[in-house]
């Protein structure tokens, strides 16, 4: 299963007020795995930043200057989320940016969510722990995911972000105590989140020997004698 984690940055807060994208960032999931591939652009957005935007993520005027329309950059984007699960924390703003646009632009596309099955992250979060703070930041902290170069607002990094918080509210590759501990609130925190590397070796599989596979049915047999024939497995 191909997934897409997925933040933009924007100029300021309403899409409906003309505000604009500026940077896209993409990370890809294959089966629950970070394969490494992933997608970042800067976008120029022919009008200016709110200044509140700017103290969120340090993007400027005049470092966009320089980067390419959103027109420009539209297909290969679409190209990279095709047919795959979005996950998104707060789709609804991301989304409604994004739409917003795609609909400037003649492609014949209307919405991502006609060609991306959409996860909200921030929806799953309020359900797993109603009334508390579910900001990325405090799902961090509740997941034990390390966030300490988040100092400012950006993209790819959220989005870096994002993928180990989503695999571990949905129950991702933990440490092998297979534990979790309660924090002072009485949430439960895993311990660690430990990313699958799409090239590490395959695992080695280890057959029983002739020994072993006459010793393991000889218990079964003794199981079958004391139960009265009640066993409800056997090998075929």
């Amino acid at each position: 299963m191909r997934q897409i984690v997925l933040d933009t940055e924007t100029t300021g807060l309403e899409a409906s007020q003309g505000h604009r994208i500026i940077e896209i960032g993409c990370v890809e999931l294959d089966n629950r795995r970070l394969t490494g591939n992933h997608y970042h652009q800067y976008v120029k957005p022919n009008r200016d930043i709110d200044q509140g935007a700017i103290e969120v993520h340090g993007i400027t005027n005049e470092f966009l200057a320089d980067k390419p329309v959103f027109e420009r950059i539209a297909r290969d984007f679409l190209d990279f989320v095709q047919g795959a699960e979005l996950i998104i924390h707060n789709a609804p703003f991301d989304l409604g940016f994004l739409n917003s646009e795609l609909q400037r632009l003649d492609l014949k596309v209307a919405s991502l969510e006609d060609s991306c099955r959409v996860i909200d992250t921030l929806v799953m979060a309020r359900k797993k722990h109603p009334g508390q703070r579910n900001s990325l930041d405090a799902l961090c902290q509740r997941y034990d995911v390390d966030n300490s170069q988040r100092d400012l607002h950006g993209a790819l990094l959220d989005a870096e972000i994002l993928a180990d918080v989503y695999l571990a509210m949905t129950g991702g590759q933990t440490t092998f105590q297979l534990s979790a501990s309660d924090g002072a609130d009485g949430e439960t925190r895993v311990e660690q989140i430990i990313r699958l590397s799409a090239e590490r070796d395959p695992l080695p599989v280890i057959a029983a020997s002739e020994e072993e596979l006459a010793a393991h049915q000889a218990q079964l047999d003794a199981i079958s004698d004391s139960s009265g024939g009640k066993l409800l497995w056997r090998d075929g």
